[in-house]
């Protein structure tokens, strides 16, 4: 899975270096680009020329920086169809040089609609992953995968060392009471859980390449079974830093599946996606931004759960409120 993960990461910064070569040719030449298509010099195609390159631009933009990758290369793929469609229209009126090269962007065109077209189904794929239908499925026990990744603007060396003193994952993880370093490579955790409980276990680093990625796995036998894995990649902006993010819950079924499932909430994903971007506000200002008033820790999670776009309940804020 973390291949699968890996190789749509980089189809979809591939696809958006792409488009932003394309955009930047399409709006700075735009003539260039008529001519070597072969598209006619009509006003029609003066104006359509500009706003693909336009549109480019902002593919570039989502690929690039955006989480949702699959959000972002299904609107590739929306302007591929459009694309061939003005091109077998262009095609039926065409002869000679000109619709010789038409039929060669045409071709160009349908390749890229079946790579742009494959990166969006993958994309789509790995971010089901951890998606509410496989917390339910969890509930029953089996394996649950959360993925998230952040940009910090900090070079990765620092993130990695921060990271790496596992003690400071509390401080933006919001599910961990405390972690302690109990050797080099070795630790113990201790969680909150639902009903007021804590869960501890230990844990031990399997795998670490310095600035780079560290990988680790519970030991013993631990209540409910996780393992994780960090990486670290150098941005393209040359300062910031890609922060990829697997963690992996071997949920046992019963009771403790349950109570596991109680605890994610109805979006799993949004919990990983806040810790990382709590960690984001540590690293850039040195603490988390937050409203003057609002709860932190267990006792946030337990007076405003999680819950996908619905705002707070007036039992929910009047138990804030007095609190």
């Amino acid at each position: 899975m973390k291949a699968r993960q890996d190789e749509v990461q980089r189809r979809s910064r591939g696809l958006g270096w792409m488009s932003l070569g394309l955009g930047v040719a399409q709006l700075a030449a735009p003539e260039t680009v008529r001519r070597i298509s072969g598209v006619d010099d009509s006003l029609t195609s003066r104006a359509v020329v500009p706003l693909v390159g336009a549109r480019e631009l902002v593919h570039a933009a989502g690929l690039l920086t955006s989480r949702r990758k699959s959000v972002w290369a299904w609107t590739r793929v929306a302007g591929d169809a459009m694309d061939l469609t003005a091109l077998g229209m262009a095609l039926a009126h065409r002869g000679g040089r000109r619709r010789r090269r038409l039929v060669g962007v045409t071709g160009a065109v349908v390749a890229i609609t079946v790579l742009d077209l494959l990166t969006a189904v993958q994309a789509t794929r790995t971010r089901e992953i951890g998606s509410v239908p496989a917390l339910r499925r969890s509930r029953k026990g089996g394996s649950m995968e959360l993925t998230a990744t952040t940009t910090i603007r900090k070079p990765a060396s620092e993130v990695y060392a921060f990271w790496r003193d596992l003690e400071n994952l509390p401080t933006f993880m919001a599910h961990l009471e405390q972690v302690r370093a109990t050797g080099d490579r070795t630790s113990h955790w201790s969680a909150g859980a639902p009903f007021g409980t804590n869960v501890e276990w230990d844990a031990e680093i399997i795998d670490e390449a310095p600035g780079e990625r560290i990988a680790w796995r519970s030991t013993g036998h631990a209540d409910v079974p996780n393992s994780g894995t960090v990486r670290f990649v150098p941005a393209p902006d040359g300062v910031s830093t890609e922060v990829h993010v697997v963690l992996v819950y071997d949920i046992p079924g019963g009771a403790v599946g349950k109570a596991v499932a109680k605890y994610f909430g109805e979006e799993p994903h949004q919990q990983l996606d806040d810790d990382l971007r709590r960690l984001k506000q540590v690293l850039e200002t040195g603490e988390v931004v937050r409203s003057d008033g609002a709860p932190w820790g267990k006792r946030a999670r337990k007076e405003f759960p999680q819950r996908p776009a619905q705002p707070l309940s007036d039992a929910e804020l009047a138990k804030g409120a007095d609190a």
